[in-house]
């Protein structure tokens, strides 16, 4: 297991700090879809508008 890790210790920091910024993209589309921001385009002309603001 320590040779694995010796030899592949740049694959393995390159795919931690791809999946954390995955993350964060991910984390950061929740908190504002919560927040009724939506995707950061405008809304009006948006086909899924019913979708992330239903008609209450």
């Amino acid at each position: 297991m320590v040779r694995f890790l010796s030899e592949n210790w740049g694959n393995i920091i390159v795919v931690a700090v791809l999946a954390a910024a995955v993350a964060g993209i991910l984390v950061n589309m929740h908190r504002r879809k919560k927040a009724g921001k939506g995707c950061g385009c405008g809304c009006d002309s948006c086909p899924s508008n019913g979708i992330c603001h239903p008609k209450q």
